[in-house]
């Protein structure tokens, strides 16, 4: 017969030919998402006298790419010196650490301090906390020569802070702490 073929209709041929490139642009569409770099993260300016410090530059030099679910993302102009930041996704909440900062105003004789993996941690108050961080936590270093602080959004998890205390314990030697007194 003339009309007999060896195989299915041309029309369903040429329909699973068109769905079969519409999936894999579905696909490459969400993986372009996913790899998408993180947007700058805008760091408020704050006074930190000792970023340019050999430990801060140490530091900074030795700072992973990664936190777990976290990757390191650009600072927006005018990037403060001494600060790095980290997100989940182009639009999360960022992980920010900042090297070289004064004491914490409200770290004083007899503050609670908590110990990650040998590098002693003092969370700031409501009023240290940085412009624009509802939600988030800072905490800062008390035990080495410069002060570190680490702001963390409110459902990061213990990750961030284990792998950078790690780093932290590795680039800058502990110190005895130095709170101010009260009053």
């Amino acid at each position: 017969m003339a009309g007999d073929s060896d195989g299915p209709p041309r029309a369903l041929l040429i329909a699973a030919v068109a769905l079969a490139v519409a999936a894999i642009g579905v696909i490459l569409a969400i993986a372009a998402t996913r790899n998408a770099p993180p947007r700058p993260v805008a760091v408020p300016t704050a006074p930190a006298p000792q970023a340019a410090s050999s430990a801060c530059r140490a530091l900074a030099e030795a700072l992973p790419q990664r936190l777990g679910d976290y990757q390191r993302a650009p600072i927006a102009p005018p990037a403060p010196e001494g600060a790095t930041a980290w997100r989940a996704g182009p639009d999360s909440e960022p992980v920010v650490l900042r090297c070289g900062l004064d004491r914490p105003a409200d770290f004083l004789v007899g503050s609670p301090i908590q110990g990650v993996d040998r590098v002693q941690w003092f969370e700031a108050t409501a009023q240290q906390q940085s412009a624009g961080a509802a939600g988030s936590s800072t905490w800062y270093t008390v035990d080495r020569p410069v002060y570190v602080a680490l702001t963390l959004p409110s459902r990061s998890g213990p990750t961030p802070i284990q792998q950078l205390s790690e780093v932290i314990d590795h680039t800058i030697a502990a110190v005895p702490i130095d709170p101010a007194q009260p009053g």
